[in-house]
């Protein structure tokens, strides 16, 4: 598997796999989109090495965090539609997940408030993604309060995923110890995500 993971990084269809990968975890979060981008960014990582000269068979850092930026961005918009248009069946389903019914409401405490730091947090977190997309939907809220916030989550998480790569690989090589490293960093975000997505409902009010 590694080695067809490998050989995928020198191909152009990489971005193509990588935009599909990220495109479609907010429905299926078990998609490996994150261990993709920073493989990807890790093989870019050779492009800084040695003489200078970019080779030909590594991806292009900066389109490869386009990819993942524009892809996540539009994931989250079809979820949120889908949800938005889903209707009672879907909200009796939402209604039935307390995970979801509580994301929901912190979502729309902080989209009250002013803010919505809370769709970045949570897109780092595992599962946080498709929570905030459908939990936004489903509250109806207006693609004028998701779409910025969705924007700023996209980038931050394609700009820290493929950073990791490509500075782990810069720092440690273009191996699989650096892509390695590189990953139990993102699952380190990821499990602080979740803590901090899930503080405000562990405070007492007031």
């Amino acid at each position: 598997m590694l080695e067809c993971v490998g050989a995928l990084t020198g191909s152009p269809w990489i971005y193509a796999v990588v935009a599909l990968s990220v495109l479609f975890d907010v429905f299926l979060p078990l998609l490996p989109s994150g261990v993709l981008v920073i493989t990807a960014a890790t093989a870019a990582a050779a492009a800084g090495s040695g003489t200078g000269r970019v080779p030909q068979d590594v991806p292009d850092i900066l389109l490869l965090m386009l990819c993942a930026a524009t892809a996540s961005v539009l994931g989250d918009l079809v979820a949120y539609r889908l949800a938005r248009r889903g209707g009672a069946r879907l909200d009796r389903a939402i209604a039935r997940s307390r995970r979801l019914t509580s994301a929901q409401e912190r979502l729309g405490a902080a989209l009250a408030r002013g803010g919505g730091v809370l769709f970045v947090i949570a897109r780092f977190a595992p599962a946080g993604r498709s929570i905030v997309s459908l939990g936004a939907g489903t509250a109806h809220r207006t693609v004028r309060e998701f779409l910025p916030w969705s924007a700023l989550a996209g980038v931050a998480w394609a700009g820290y995923s493929v950073g990791l790569g490509y500075f782990g690989g810069q720092w440690l090589g273009a191996t699989w110890l650096a892509t390695g490293v590189s990953v139990f960093a993102l699952f380190a975000a990821g499990a602080g995500a979740a803590f901090l997505v899930r503080r405000p409902r562990e405070q007492p009010a007031g």
